[in-house]
């Protein structure tokens, strides 16, 4: 195999994947491994950031021609950018890599969903039949292999049934900003109220659902609904539409559909390969927190395994799982995303057997979905390109 080229083109580098992104390049010193040339979208011709080393000024990130002249191009600008740009450059004839944190391509035949610390051997298996599409995963589903993929390599799992609750930061910036916003109206809502020890709970909370219910179209751009003070049990879009109750994907959202269809061709199954699917099913909630998303795992297992081994076996998958001793005082320090928002690590606790039965297993997972569900996979394939 032809060595891979160092001139490495970076898009959406300012964008809170983007920045992460740039955060942990900086802290592995992947700069020192690269040429870095990076676009922009909006400032072309503008000053390039710090790491830039020949390329000082920004490139156009629609200019094909400087796209094409990269022998790697990681971009976190967006499906869009994506939708609009890849299948310019690659009519080029270019046959670089393409690492792309959208979701656009992942489902498509040729591009490989990248989490190599569950799923090296397809990715490598794709590189020698010459891979180049390598794109992220969705981040509920990454976070949650990167915890319980052991399970998986394993062979113990009949099916997983998941209940997420996913962070605002799951929609993007502009969702942070609607949800802390909406937390601060609520409060200037009852503030007198609540400086007042001797005011009735009861009121204070009538005027907060009154206030989140008269909340304008614009305070609720984003989410739709109000998320402060609630909850949204529905993320993406209806796959039911124009179907008849009972029939597949009827009353179900794309995002209960990727952790089926994801979970699967991350784990070289399914469609496209050898080894059956694995059922993978469940609800995906929108909860008002700013970052890290959570899962409520339940395992059918092949068979009954000791909750020691199972511990054990989790925990030696790799180095970033931490495993969380079932009792209330290691959960509430470990188990939530103010402990684990911006940490690499993916804590897997409330590991225990069901009422169903001895093969029944049920877990609780969390981690930070703008590390290991966006950024970390795609600065990880870089290396693993850089070292072919």
């Amino acid at each position: 195999m032809k060595k891979i080229g160092n001139r490495v083109g970076l898009v959406g580098w300012r964008g809170m994947v983007g920045s992460v992104l740039m955060d942990r390049m900086l802290a592995e010193k992947d700069f020192d491994l690269i040429e870095p040339v990076f676009f922009s979208t909006s400032n072309a011709g503008g000053a390039a950031p710090v790491m830039a080393k020949n390329e000082t000024r920004l490139l156009d990130g629609h200019d094909v021609n400087a796209l094409k002249a990269c022998d790697i191009i990681i971009t976190c600008q967006g499906g869009d950018y994506t939708s609009e740009v890849f299948p310019k450059l690659r009519a080029t004839g270019w046959k670089g890599h393409w690492i792309d944190a959208a979701s656009t391509l992942r489902m498509k035949d040729d591009a490989v969903i990248i989490l190599d610390p569950v799923n090296l051997p397809v990715i490598e298996n794709a590189l020698a039949k010459g891979g180049n599409n390598w794109i992220g995963g969705n981040c509920t589903v990454s976070c949650m292999l990167i915890g319980v993929g052991a399970l998986y390599k394993a062979g113990l799992v009949e099916w997983m049934s998941t209940q997420t609750y996913q962070a605002a930061s799951g929609g993007g910036a502009a969702h942070m900003r609607e949800l802390l916003t909406q937390y601060g109206t609520l409060n200037h809502e009852v503030k007198a109220m609540l400086d007042d020890p001797t005011s009735a709970i009861l009121e204070i909370d009538r005027k907060v659902i009154a206030k989140q219910r008269a909340l304008t179209a614009s305070e609720t751009e984003n989410f739709s609904v109000p998320l402060g003070g609630s909850l949204i049990p529905w993320i993406d879009k209806d796959l039911g539409l124009g179907k008849n109750q009972g029939d597949d994907g009827w009353g179900t959202s794309k995002e209960e559909w990727k952790g089926m269809a994801e979970t699967n061709k991350i784990l070289g199954q399914g469609a496209g390969f050898t080894a059956p699917a694995l059922p993978v099913d469940g609800f995906c909630v929108r909860v008002g927190a700013m970052r890290c998303h959570s899962q409520a795992l339940t395992f059918k297992l092949k068979k009954n395994i000791p909750l020691a081994d199972i511990e054990a076996m989790i925990a030696a998958d790799n180095e970033w799982v931490q495993v969380v001793t079932n009792t209330r005082e290691a959960t509430l320090q470990h188990l939530t995303p103010v402990a684990v928002t911006g940490t690499m690590r993916i804590p897997v606790g409330r590991i225990r057997k069901m009422a169903f039965g001895p093969e029944y297993l049920g877990a609780f997972t969390i981690g930070d979905q703008l590390l290991w569900g966006a950024a970390e996979p795609l600065r990880r394939m870089l290396r693993i390109l850089l070292r072919e």
